[in-house]
């Protein structure tokens, strides 16, 4: 059969330009819907199985307990997910990998400085934490029965976020924005902080998620700001040492008098 002929209809006629292009768009309009459909029941699915993780635990739970929750029958829902572990490893790269990507891309900002760094990446960790609170505390809770290669996905992520705040300080700590803390210690503390936002947060609170984020923020850059925010005219070790130089020039006088 001809090119041509492949496309007459019934009738033996090549159907009207226009007609194909409206069925073109037709089957993809059903295709976004069938794709948008897929996308909203996944999403649930997800939601359900992060809640019973939490409550459960993520031996606990099995998916027929996660079929039974969002309403399909198992064989249906082994039409969205294969296993447990697609929907824990899923929860893993959301909560511990994609933020050290995150991370690294405002590290690598040239327009920001340690100070407008640190701001940020608090702002992106803290949001994130309100945002899924009950994703976090499942992996936080199932950490000691995460499968061998999640887990190692799991703890390369928490050190490669250790890595980036820790980078950050150790910048504004050269630079002269930062006290000369240890700058590990630091980024943990500052981790740890935004970590709680997961156990105390709550949606229908008085606060937005923009506004803890915000305070937090705050909060984060203040525990390493130098005293009375001073901030060197350069960068580099010898603005830092030029500061210091003032203190002990300081000090000598206040001695001496």
């Amino acid at each position: 059969m001809s090119p041509a002929s492949s496309r007459k209809g019934a009738t033996g006629e090549t159907p009207p330009r226009s007609r194909r292009r409206r069925t073109d768009v037709q089957t993809t309009e059903a295709n976004g819907r069938a794709s948008a459909r897929r996308e909203l029941v996944e999403n649930e699915i997800y939601e359900h199985a992060a809640r019973l993780f939490g409550e459960r635990g993520f031996a606990g739970t099995n998916l027929q307990d996660i079929a039974d929750a969002v309403g399909l029958t198992r064989p249906a829902l082994y039409y969205y997910v294969k296993s447990k572990d697609e929907l824990l490893a899923k929860l893993v790269t959301e909560i511990t990998e994609a933020p050290a990507a995150q991370l690294r891309e405002i590290n690598a900002r040239t327009d920001l400085d340690a100070t407008g760094k640190l701001r940020m990446i608090a702002q992106a960790l803290v949001t994130r934490q309100a945002s899924h609170p009950a994703r976090f505390r499942v992996i936080i809770r199932s950490e000691a029965e995460l499968p061998e290669e999640l887990s190692r996905a799991h703890e390369s992520g928490k050190r490669a976020v250790l890595r980036e705040v820790t980078k950050v300080v150790d910048e504004g700590i050269r630079s002269g924005q930062f006290r000369p803390v240890d700058p590990r210690t630091a980024a943990l503390g500052v981790i740890g902080m935004f970590n709680w936002v997961a156990w105390w947060f709550r949606a229908d609170g008085r606060e937005t998620i923009d506004s803890v984020a915000d305070q937090l923020a705050a909060m984060a850059v203040a525990a390493v700001a130098q005293q009375g925010h001073r901030v060197p005219e350069e960068a580099g070790p010898a603005a830092a040492i030029a500061l210091i130089r003032q203190d002990l020039d300081f000090l000598e006088r206040v001695i001496g008098s």
